[in-house]
């Protein structure tokens, strides 16, 4: 016997008549959006409303009842899925706070020229004497080295410095990335290096699902740092 219920759970459709084709569309994009407690209220339903004479057919209630334990743990696997989803992130928020204090490497000394000047930072682990500015294009040749003392004299851990774009000629380099390191003393006389793109991690933000490192005055998100070290 057909009650109008099983064309809700089952999605089918019926050839009878025009009627119950378009009964059928409707409910079939119904049925697409059900949940499961929709899916078994109307599965209980059909049941309270089918003929005693002519009961619903068993093969078909087992279908329906599949159905609804399909239905069931494509939810539950939803769920789980989402759930693993937010711990993972909060265990990558937890994690980053661990780095706070690190140093924190973005694999790349390099900066790009495109005709201004351009304003970059170094990171400087003990108070500036004195020291120099090593400038190379892509091919590792240099192209211009420039006074620390003059510019960082006294200055100590991420500090901002400006280069002018142009070559030991004073010409104006052409666009493009340029690797910028350093070699400085120190003011108890101790010779070290430093280099664009490393720098202390100073704290961690979080922002729409995402976390920030903070890197100089620069936030990057965690997935841009290669490679995390101690001072």
């Amino acid at each position: 016997m057909a009650t109008g219920y099983e064309n809700l759970i089952s999605g089918s459709s019926s050839t009878s008549s025009t009627s119950s084709t378009t009964s059928s569309s409707t409910t079939s994009t119904s049925s697409s959006s059900l949940s499961k407690d929709d899916f078994l209220s109307l599965l209980l339903t059909e049941l309270q409303h089918q003929d005693p004479t002519d009961p619903m057919d068993t093969d078909k209630i087992l279908t329906q009842t599949a159905e609804l334990s399909s239905l069931e743990a494509s939810e539950n696997t939803t769920a789980a899925l989402e759930d693993l989803s937010s711990k993972l992130q909060a265990s990558t928020a937890f994690n980053a706070t661990s780095t706070i204090g690190k140093m924190a490497s973005l694999g790349s000394n390099y900066v790009a020229y495109s005709g201004t000047a351009i304003t970059y930072e170094m990171y400087f682990p003990s108070e500036i004497k004195d020291g120099t500015i090593t400038i190379k294009d892509t091919n590792n040749n240099t192209i211009r080295t420039m006074d620390l003392g003059d510019a960082a004299a006294g200055k100590d851990g991420v500090v901002s410095l400006t280069w002018d774009g142009k070559d030991s000629n004073g010409d104006l380099v052409a666009n493009g990335n340029y690797g910028i390191t350093a070699t400085y003393v120190d003011k108890d006389g101790v010779s070290k290096d430093t280099t664009v793109g490393v720098y202390p991690v100073e704290s961690v933000y979080y922002s729409e699902g995402k976390t920030y490192l903070k890197l100089g005055s620069n936030y990057y998100t965690v997935d841009q740092v290669v490679e995390y070290y101690d001072k």
